[in-house]
């Protein structure tokens, strides 16, 4: 697996899934395990979703 996510996109995700997880524990919802997604490609540095839609954020250099 390339890695597809780039820095500025990492970081919205990890910011958008701790929100969501933390959303979730304050509500009380299990909807919340939703952030694990965001969080996990956050962590690994890549997207299944980008290479079926042709993104990458990585930049021309992406190894």
């Amino acid at each position: 697996m390339k890695q597809n996510v780039g820095t500025a996109d990492k970081i919205v995700r990890i910011i958008l899934g701790v929100a969501l997880i933390g959303w979730g524990v304050v509500a009380g919802n299990w909807l919340g395990a939703i952030g694990i997604v965001p969080l996990a490609t956050a962590l690994m540095g890549f997207c299944p979703l980008y290479p079926l839609v042709g993104m990458n954020t990585c930049g021309k250099n992406a190894a």
